[in-house]
């Protein structure tokens, strides 16, 4: 398939539910995208679209979100890290590369940590660094909850602006649509596991190429966030996308893709190259 064939959704079986992708077909390698906290797959769709054309895109509904699995599950870090594993291990992937933002960085994170050989790179973008006796993640719960109860109410495209002040018509629209697929308590355990679970300690048993993407106009990762994560993972790749906010792709889709499209990984081992 080539890069801007039609996107399609698809349902696998994997770690006991049901996972929903959504399938950008491209010629490169195969990419896993996780998003982060609190979008949808769809959501990613303006971006994945672009990514696609150097790789072959899959976007996951993280369990709680959009069309996947809901209901009473574990929501933790690492049951979503299990899911991301089971996938890469179903059979229809080939040692993707992962790219996860946000929470969907420290999924990805985890996911190597617990299983390394299931995966041929990883690309982080702006994960949260908050953890165990470190600083408080930059945004305040408040701001979840009400937007998230508001969309479950049924809510307008100029009523979710006012959390999104600086997206396109379009972006807060799809957002409007959408959020009320994220369950709140799924999005209250992840916003707790920011600061509960210790993701620092996952990176240095982690063998694989990886990229840290930064948000350079954001205050989740700092210049000595960086330096602390080159310490921990030295083979660590380092871009920054100045001036955009965490939502990378929204504020400079442009400046997100130059810090990603080049990205490679390790190639799968195939029969013929033992």
């Amino acid at each position: 398939m080539r890069g801007g064939a039609m996107a399609n959704g698809y349902n696998i079986r994997a770690n006991g539910i049901r996972q929903h992708l959504i399938h950008y077909p491209g010629n490169g390698p195969q990419m896993l995208l996780v998003p982060g906290i609190t979008s949808p797959a769809i959501t990613w769709g303006f971006v994945a679209e672009r990514l696609a054309q150097a790789f072959d895109v899959h976007v996951l509904d993280v369990r709680g979100r959009g069309l996947s699995q809901s209901g009473d599950l574990d929501y933790s870090l690492d049951a979503m890290a299990q899911d991301v594993v089971a996938l890469a291990r179903s059979g229809h992937f080939d040692k993707a590369i992962v790219l996860g933002h946000s929470m969907g960085a420290r999924i990805a994170i985890r996911a190597a940590r617990i299983d390394p050989e299931a995966f041929s790179g990883l690309v982080l973008v702006d994960p949260p660094v908050s953890g165990p006796g470190r600083r408080a993640y930059p945004s305040a719960w408040p701001w979840y909850e009400e937007s998230i109860l508001m969309a479950q109410k049924g809510c307008s495209a100029e009523d979710m602006k006012k959390f999104c002040p600086t997206w396109t018509d379009a972006q807060v629209a799809l957002r409007a649509e959408w959020l009320h697929t994220c369950r709140l308590d799924a999005i209250r355990t992840a916003y707790d596991g920011f600061h509960s679970d210790d993701i620092h300690a996952d990176l240095p048993r982690i063998p694989l190429p990886m990229r840290l993407v930064v948000a350079g106009g954001a205050p989740v990762i700092g210049d000595e966030d960086v330096e602390e994560i080159k310490a921990l993972a030295p083979a660590i790749e380092t871009r920054t996308v100045d001036g955009a906010g965490h939502m990378i792709p929204w504020d400079d889709l442009e400046g997100f893709l130059a810090a990603i499209m080049d990205f490679r990984g390790q190639a799968p081992v195939t029969k013929g190259d033992f």
